[in-house]
């Protein structure tokens, strides 16, 4: 069996071609004024500080603008929800985003929550789980919509199969299974501490490693002709799932890195231009 490789690097890079031609127009619509995403970095996190640069490199791309704010280690949860106040009000920001993880002293949950759900464009807010998760109109979670865009690309059939999500992160895990579920797959969320979770994983059509931990989920857990999105990124290169002796197994699967990642990085700019088409 020769598996489909899902690449998001190269769907991220068509989904981008799409959207420079829509920002243009946005632009002839807005007298030159291009869509603009808000990033918020906390603290001196390495890893994301270049998340962040990635973010802004893709808004350069299509042709957005990236309104870029670095705040200290130390900033309060008040200080954080003073700036995310005062991007709501700006009228010529149409995407907020907070980059997680922010330092232990700030609530990150209610930060998430006081970003305006119409500037939602990561998809982290309640409001918006809530509706999304009722199949209401919602910016939904960037990575596990990069996820379906990228099964939906590839002709990955959905409804009807056994979709077993390892990871339960609001931002990840928990969107992943509910927006699989709104397409009609029977879904089981796993974790960390399931019990027999090797012979659960042995019973999906389609497997999601969202756990967080390197190659937890075993290459010999994923049976034959499963569909396997990983969705993990850890050091030397590798995802959630080991992949290395499944890839003559399994009908399709994302590669670590360039499944994935790019595909997360497309839908938030996405979202902030459909966020953007709505205010011009």
């Amino acid at each position: 069996m020769k598996a489909v490789v899902l690449d998001g690097k190269a769907l991220s890079r068509k989904i981008e071609q799409e959207l420079a031609l829509r920002v243009t127009k946005i632009k002839e619509r807005a007298n030159g004024s291009a869509p603009i995403l808000a990033t918020i970095l906390v603290g001196d996190d390495p890893s994301s500080a270049t998340y962040v640069r990635m973010k802004g490199n893709a808004c350069e791309r299509v042709g957005m603008e990236s309104l870029k704010i670095t705040l200290p280690q130390s900033t309060t949860t008040q200080e954080l929800v003073a700036e995310l106040s005062e991007l709501n009000g700006n009228p010529d920001v149409h995407g907020i985003l907070l980059q997680h993880p922010v330092p232990a002293q700030i609530d990150e949950r209610l930060c998430f929550d006081q970003i305006a759900v119409h500037k939602d464009v990561d998809g982290v807010t309640c409001h918006g789980f809530g509706r999304m998760s009722m199949g209401e109109p919602a910016y939904g979670s960037a990575t596990p919509m990069g996820v379906m865009q990228l099964l939906h690309h590839y002709g990955v059939t959905v409804a009807g199969k056994h979709a077993v999500v390892v990871g339960r992160s609001p931002i990840l895990g928990k969107p992943m299974a509910m927006m699989l579920l709104n397409a009609n797959a029977t879904v089981t969320i796993c974790h960390s501490r399931t019990e027999g979770l090797s012979d659960i994983v042995k019973n999906a059509d389609i497997v999601v490693g969202a756990v967080g931990k390197p190659e937890f989920i075993k290459g010999s857990w994923i049976k034959n002709g499963a569909v396997v999105i990983d969705a993990g990124y850890h050091p030397g290169g590798v995802g959630d799932i080991e992949l290395g002796g499944i890839m003559d197994r399994c009908s399709a699967y994302t590669p670590v890195p360039g499944g994935v990642g790019p595909m997360t990085i497309a839908t938030l700019i996405s979202q902030t231009v459909d966020a953007a088409e709505i205010c011009t």
